[in-house]
């Protein structure tokens, strides 16, 4: 990537190869572009939210900045990046959204997420560290930056206008007022579960800002509950990409002896799988991990692993998740263990698994749903 402060190697995380898509985009390089052209002060304390692959703080790191990030496969691309880059350790303050903020802040870049609702949360949350002479600059693509993104801006933080776009990017300039009134954080947001999904029906479900379905139940999710395997005994199950943990925590009601780890890459879903977990008064047999998958668990290990894959890297449809998400489970299981599926129809998993595993049975469907099973001969 070229910026102006020089030539930065880049790399997403986990590295591969025959992956083609880049760990920067036309919005870092803008934002990079619009920093230097307006010759900011960046002596202060530069705090950059949302960087997806450490582009943006491996770009400044000169400067000192902290980074907030809720992905654990974002935080250890920017470790890499920087030390591709001859950065030296500490030089960048590594954050993640569960943690306190800087308590003074002068210049707030944020990659706009997603999800309009951890924007919200991260603007909250960061807003009483601002001064009327922080800068703040928001950075996206044109089809990522809304008009909602743009109230949340003014509502949460002062005055704020876009700039013109280029190459299919967009600034968002922000005047923070001090003196605004803010809404109180409605984040995390809790409501209980419907009846006929299991063992979790009329259970306390607890979402962080940024889980997906974070304010209902979603129809895939409910069709995996209802269909979740029976058995009990003293048996190691993982929720592989946990979410808000309702998977897992039924698993747990339904069989008080299991021990399930939950695991995720968003540090926003594990803080709500755990409290999900911890309001329903299961018995603590469980283990909350931020990680890539199955990466650090013991191979030959697990009883029961229980999926249900993303197909998005952020704006990117791409299945090298599913397939990192598959062999890591057949790594992790012990021989006749078995790996549960839920995906949409089209997204042909029952392929990938035959490939990995070398069977795959179907358990239910509908007409968007289907739940499979994968076992380790």
């Amino acid at each position: 990537m070229t910026t102006p402060w020089g030539e930065r190697a880049l790399a997403r995380f986990p590295e591969d190869p025959r992956d083609r898509l880049r760990a920067w985009d036309a919005s870092d390089e803008y934002l990079l572009r619009h920093l230097a052209a307006e010759a900011t002060d960046l002596s202060g304390t530069v705090v950059v939210v949302g960087d997806r692959w450490g582009a943006l703080v491996t770009a400044l790191a000169e400067h000192g900045p902290v980074q907030i990030t809720d992905s654990f496969l974002g935080q250890e691309a920017t470790r890499r990046n920087l030390a591709r880059n001859g950065v030296e350790p500490g030089a960048v303050r590594l954050l993640t959204t569960q943690d306190p903020p800087p308590g003074r802040i002068d210049v707030l870049l944020v990659r706009v997420p997603k999800s309009l609702a951890l924007l919200e949360d991260q603007l909250l949350r960061l807003a009483p560290a601002l001064h009327e002479g922080t800068v703040v600059v928001g950075t996206g693509m044109v089809k990522e930056i809304h008009t909602s993104t743009l109230a949340l801006f003014e509502r949460i933080l002062g005055p704020t206008r876009t700039s013109l776009a280029e190459r299919k990017a967009r600034l968002i300039l922000c005047t923070p007022d001090p003196s605004r009134d803010r809404p109180a954080n409605p984040w995390p947001y809790s409501y209980d579960l419907p009846d006929g999904v299991g063992a979790v029906s009329g259970r306390r479900v607890v979402n962080h800002a940024g889980v997906f379905c974070a304010d209902r139940l979603d129809i895939g999710t409910r069709f995996f509950l209802e269909h979740l395997p029976e058995g009990r005994g003293a048996r190691r199950v993982v929720d592989l990409g946990c979410g808000n943990g309702v998977v897992g925590t039924a698993m747990a009601l339904a069989n008080p002896e299991a021990e399930v780890l939950f695991t995720d890459e968003s540090f926003q879903a594990v803080a709500s799988a755990e409290a999900t977990y911890k309001a329903n008064g299961v018995p603590e047999h469980a283990e909350f991990r931020v990680g890539d998958g199955l990466s650090g668990v013991p191979a030959g290990s697990v009883d029961l692993v229980l999926n249900n894959p993303p197909f998005h890297s952020h704006q990117a449809t791409t299945d090298a998740t599913a397939w990192r998400m598959f062999t890591g489970a057949r790594r992790a299981l012990r021989p006749g263990g078995e790996l549960w599926v839920i995906g949409n129809r089209h997204l042909g998993y029952h392929v990938k698994l035959r490939r990995v595993f070398g069977n795959s049975r179907l358990v239910a469907s509908d007409p968007k749903f289907v739940v499979l099973k994968a076992v380790k001969r």
